[in-house]
Formats: structure tokens, sequence, C-alpha cells
């Protein structure tokens, strides 16, 4: 059967959720331009075309990932509601109990950060990003009267050490750590930080 011929950009973007789905697969060190081009059925040259190197194709790939999760982000938290639930719904998508973004992928993409400075930007800019925009619904909250919290940037730094540090058991040793455990201490973070009692995050109306 006869390949749909797309055009460049969504040709590039087929590119990139293969590559991202070998990268989860095979790892950032053992991936291969042939990898990616055998599980769309096109040539070497085709990925080669689009992107001249595999550390080119690696590099946009997270980058393309760190857009698609920075953007579901801001919609959760640009939500009409209260800036409680919409920092409730953020960190628990972030979570690794939740339906985030595949966690193996950016294990990956941190390790070879520690090599690679074009995925060092990118990871660093993702995170920077993800923290402000936790930083700023707290500093919302606390105006609004919602909950207490003297420190919006050190709680944004402790909840996401926290959610990353459980993401990496979690992927790493399965079964380690039960999701639903994992979940009530993400939900006891988020409490103690805002000043809350945990039953406060399931309160209907809050």
């Amino acid at each position: 059967m006869a390949r749909v011929r797309l055009s460049v950009a969504e040709r590039r973007e087929e590119l990139l959720r293969s590559a991202i789905e070998q990268i989860q697969q095979r790892g950032v060190s053992a991936v291969r331009i042939a990898d990616v081009a055998a599980a769309l059925g096109v040539s070497n040259a085709l990925v080669l075309y689009h992107f001249s190197t595999k550390e080119k194709l690696v590099a946009a790939a997270f980058t393309y990932a760190a857009e698609d999760d920075l953007a579901h982000l801001r919609k959760l938290l640009g939500r009409r509601t209260t800036a409680l639930r919409r920092l409730r719904a953020a960190v628990r998508w972030y979570a690794p109990t939740g339906q985030a973004k595949g966690w193996r992928l950016w294990i990956e993409g941190w390790a070879a950060a520690l090599r690679e400075p074009t995925l060092h930007e990118v990871t660093r800019d993702l995170d920077r990003e993800w923290k402000a925009a936790i930083i700023e619904v707290i500093a919302e909250g606390v105006a609004a009267g919602e909950f207490h919290c003297p420190d919006p940037t050190g709680s944004a730094l402790r909840l996401t050490a926290l959610l990353d540090g459980l993401a990496v058991q979690m992927t790493a040793y399965p079964g380690a750590v039960s999701r639903a455990r994992t979940q009530e201490w993400v939900d006891e973070a988020l409490a103690r930080e805002l000043g809350l009692e945990r039953e406060a995050l399931t309160t209907p109306g809050t």
C-alpha cells in the first residue's frame, strides 16, 4: 500500500514521534537512525534529510516532547477554577501515578544530558518552566487566601524533587512502591506544603 504523502511539517512530526518511541524502548545511546526509519517503513535517507545527524534528531525529539508536556501543563493551570484545584490537577498529572509523559523518556534524557549540552538545555528549560508554573499558581492561591505557603519557590522545588524521585524509583524498580502508596505520599506532601489537611485536597468545592 502506498504511503500517504505528508507535508514537511507532518513528516517531521511523524519522525519525532517515532524517535520518542524508539528512545523509550532502546535508550538514547542505543537508538539508531535506522530504528526510527524502520519503525515507519521509510529510508534512513529520509530521516537524515530532516535531521542531519542522530544527535540533532534526539535533541529535536526531546524538545518536541517538552513542548507537548508544557502545553498540557498550561492547559491544566489555565482552567477557570480555584488555584488549589489547578495545582492539584497539575501535580497529579505529573506524578508517576498519573497520566503524565513517559517517565522512561525523561530519565533517559536526564542521563544523556550529563554529556550532551543540547539535551541539557532542553531538560533544564523544561524543569525551569514547570517550576515557574507551579510557583505562580501557589502564589495565586496564597493571594486568594485559599491556603498558606510562606515560600512558594521552596514548596515548588520540594514537590518536584519528590515527584521526580518517585518517578525514578517506580520506573527503575517496578513494584518497589505501590501506585496507591505513592499517591498518598504525593497528596500528603502537597497538603503539607500548603498548610492544609490532606482531606482538603478532595473536599467538594475546593
